[in-house]
């Protein structure tokens, strides 16, 4: 599948959703540099370690990934994204294929 990255409509439709970033301490990688890797892995299924090093670190986006799950920012995300539709639907797809050590 092919990804493309967030335009600036889209950013700027996202950015006001995002947590605010820390007032001390290290400060935040790029956040749409990392949701643009978040997004190129998830759209091409690659390996997390194989995300383009232009979207960061792959750990950083994995860690942010997982973090704003936790906190329900994705959630946020797509409720926005869904109150203004263009369509009469809207839809997540998803599969997980459980991999299981060892079996043949």
């Amino acid at each position: 599948m092919e990804f493309l990255e967030l335009s600036d409509g889209e950013w700027e439709f996202i950015r006001p959703l995002l947590p605010p970033k820390a007032r001390v301490g290290r400060p935040r990688a790029d956040d749409r540099m990392t949701i643009n890797g978040i997004l190129y892995v998830l759209t091409t299924e690659c390996r997390w370690m194989d995300m383009p090093i232009r979207y960061g670190s792959y750990k950083t986006a994995w860690r942010r990934l997982r973090r704003w799950q936790d906190e329900g920012v994705w959630d946020r995300i797509f409720r926005a994204l869904a109150s203004v539709r263009e369509h009469g639907r809207v839809c997540v797809d998803s599969s997980t294929v459980e991999a299981k050590k060892g079996e043949k």
